[in-house]
């Protein structure tokens, strides 16, 4: 029986892909290639390149492999484009999430683990927020992801589908050896871009807004790293696996950290100046997102294992260092 990753090629989904490999799982994978590398995939996997949204390719993957369960990664993820192209996002992420639930339903599969987001809840009336706080996305994208909660809702409902929705914040490092990491063109995750300043690659770092009721008036985030939240996945699958309901868990260090704060950390963990400036805040940015993150820990038994936002940069770092084109850079492949 096989775990089939839908995104598999991208940041969270190579990563994913490695631990469930790391873990002896038959893994298949689906990635359209749009943001995903799929030199970012692990070998042992096995690889189908097209969309989620195409029905017809999907089922032909389901009729070769005997899947037991999905974890759904394949979303577009950029919160300012979606204030853009609102439709694009719900073309992809809740259109792609419908066709694939239709085609779970029409093989029997009854499994999934979905990439949700902290970006559901919007702007949060208590820090930590916790799972059962109100659902008032601020973008297309939070909207987005919002509406494929609620179709997977309906669709155990109606199908006995059982899912769990692992909304998380913001997501950061890299597999700790430096052979996979994020990779994203353009970029727009502040971590790879404070570390683009700390190459050389960009002059300066602007930080989008300081007036925000915050520590230091910039948006304060969350911080995990990719390997934990991979491992989230995993776990969430294995409580699918039991028999158990469909859940939503937060996923977060339940430390926040403010953008300022990021950037002294990068500081220390490159040894580089990193010059910055600020900006004008950016359309559809909560000032503060902190999760709460009890319930997966007692639930699932997640035990995060990079708790110091100094030690998830310098595995970014590390990435960075060795692959100072992305994975257009062979160097250290």
């Amino acid at each position: 029986m096989a775990v089939l990753v839908l995104g598999g090629a991208g940041y969270i989904g190579s990563h994913t892909v490695d631990r469930l490999v790391e873990n002896g799982y038959d893994v298949v994978v689906v990635d359209n290639l749009v943001t995903g590398h799929v030199d970012a995939i692990n070998k042992k996997a096995r690889f189908y390149e097209g969309d989620v949204r195409d029905k017809e390719f999907l089922s032909g993957v389901f009729d070769k492999e005997d899947i037991e369960g999905v974890i759904h990664f394949a979303a577009f993820s950029v919160v300012p484009e979606s204030m853009e192209k609102p439709l694009k996002y719900f073309d992809n992420n809740t259109g792609g999430m419908i066709t694939l639930l239709e085609v779970m339903h029409d093989h029997d599969v009854k499994k999934i683990v979905f990439s949700s987001t902290a970006a559901t809840y919007g702007e949060p009336k208590q820090i930590p927020i916790k799972e059962t706080d109100p659902q008032v996305p601020t973008n297309p994208y939070g909207e987005s992801k919002l509406a494929m909660e609620k179709i997977m809702h309906w669709s155990d409902m109606a199908y006995g589908i059982k899912f769990v929705a692992l909304r998380y914040f913001n997501v950061a490092g890299a597999k700790p050896d430096g052979t996979i990491g994020e990779d994203h063109n353009p970029e727009t995750h502040l971590v790879p871009i404070i570390l683009q300043v700390a190459a050389g690659e960009r002059k300066e770092l602007t930080i989008f807004g300081d007036d925000y009721d915050t520590k230091d008036g910039t948006n304060v985030r969350d911080y995990v790293h990719v390997v934990d939240l991979a491992d989230a996945h995993i776990l969430a699958l294995e409580y699918l696996k039991k028999g158990n309901d469909s859940q939503a868990f937060n996923l977060g260090s339940s430390t926040g950290f403010s953008n300022k704060e990021i950037l002294e950390a990068a500081r220390e963990a490159t040894g580089k100046p990193i010059p910055a400036k600020m900006g004008p805040r950016r359309a559809g940015d909560p000032s503060t997102l902190i999760a709460s993150s009890e319930k997966a820990r007692e639930i699932l038994g997640w035990d995060p294992q990079f708790d110091d936002v100094r030690e998830i940069i310098k595995t970014a770092w590390n990435w960075k260092v060795g692959h100072p084109n992305g994975y257009n850079d062979k160097k250290g492949n």
